[in-house]
C-alpha cells in the first residue's frame, strides 16, 4: 500500500524551505517513545540510582530488555561489576526535585538511596519505589560499546505493577515540567541560547541547566505562575539540582 498524502496539508513555500535547508533540529529525538526511569544497581553491599530515559524492550520470549548508561556514571561501574539492574517506571507527576536528586547529583558523593522509598529485589539490586508505577528487574546478558555509553541487555527476573498511575513520557518532562536534561544522558542536547523566549526575563541555573520562567512559576514548589525571579523567596532553590538563586544567570 502506498503513503496517501493529506489532501489538506499546506504545501510549504519555497521560502520556508530554504529556511529549514541545512539545519538539524534534534528536539525531534524528544517525540521518541521515551520515559523516565530510576535505574539501580549494586556493588558489594553498596548500592546506587540514576535517572535514565533510554530503556526499551528487546525481546517477549525470552524477555529481555535494554538500558543505555553513560560509562562516566558510577551505576554503570555497578552494573558492569554486578552484572544486574533495575528500572523503576516514574509517573507523571514525579517531583522535578525527586528527579533532579537521581539526576544532578552523584552517588560518589552521597547516598543516592537515603530517605528514599525502595526495595531489595531479586538479584540483591536497589527497586526504587517511591514515585514508580512499575519496576523492571534483570541480569545483564550482553554489552554493547557504544562510545560514550554501553548498553545493557538483560534477561527479566522479576517485573511488577505498583499502580496505575500515567507514566511520565520524556517529552512530559520536557514540555509541562519543563525539566532539564543531564549532560550524561544518551539524550542531552546544547541548547541554543537564541532559541529562548523573553517575554518576560528568565533565568538559568548555571548548575543543570533549568530555566526558571516566571510565566509558569514552579508550581511544585508552590510557586505562582507569573512570579518574578526577584519575587522568589531568598530560600528557594532549583527544583531540578537543589542549586541556590546565587547560581542563577539571567537569560540574555
Amino acid at each position: 500500500m502506498g503513503i496517501r498524502e493529506n489532501p489538506n496539508a499546506r504545501p510549504l513555500k519555497l521560502a520556508e524551505v530554504s529556511e529549514r535547508e541545512g539545519i538539524m533540529n534534534l528536539k525531534a529525538l524528544y517525540k521518541l517513545g521515551y520515559g523516565m526511569y530510576v535505574i539501580g544497581s549494586r556493588m558489594g553491599d553498596r548500592f546506587n540510582g540514576q535517572i535514565a530515559n533510554t530503556v526499551f524492550q528487546i525481546t517477549s520470549e525470552p524477555p529481555t530488555i535494554a538500558v543505555s548508561i553513560n560509562k562516566s556514571n558510577l551505576t554503570h561501574q555497578f552494573i558492569k561489576g554486578s552484572k544486574v539492574f533495575t528500572a523503576s517506571v516514574l509517573c507523571q507527576d514525579t517531583p522535578l526535585s525527586f528527579i533532579g536528586h537521581f539526576g544532578f547529583k552523584s552517588g560518589r558523593d552521597i547516598n543516592k538511596l537515603e530517605g528514599i522509598g525502595y526495595k531489595i529485589g531479586k538479584t540483591g539490586a536497589p527497586v526504587i519505589i517511591e514515585n514508580a508505577v512499575s519496576y523492571i528487574e534483570a541480569k545483564v546478558l550482553q554489552e554493547i560499546d557504544v562510545g560514550s555509553h554501553t548498553i545493557f541487555i538483560g534477561s527479566i527476573v522479576d517485573a511488577d505493577v505498583f499502580n496505575e498511575k500515567p507514566c511520565m513520557s520524556y517529552d512530559y518532562y520536557h514540555q509541562v515540567k519543563r525539566g532539564s536534561t543531564p549532560k550524561t544522558a544518551p539524550s542531552y542536547i546544547k541548547e541554543n541560547k537564541e532559541e529562548v523566549s523573553t517575554k518576560m526575563t528568565k533565568y538559568r541555573c548555571s548548575v543543570c541547566g533549568y530555566i526558571y520562567d516566571p510565566e509558569n512559576g514552579d508550581p511544585d514548589g508552590g510557586i505562582k505562575p507569573s512570579t518574578l525571579f526577584e519575587d522568589l523567596p531568598d530560600d528557594w532553590v532549583c527544583p531540578v539540582c537543589g542549586a541556590g538563586k546565587d547560581e542563577f544567570e539571567k537569560v540574555d
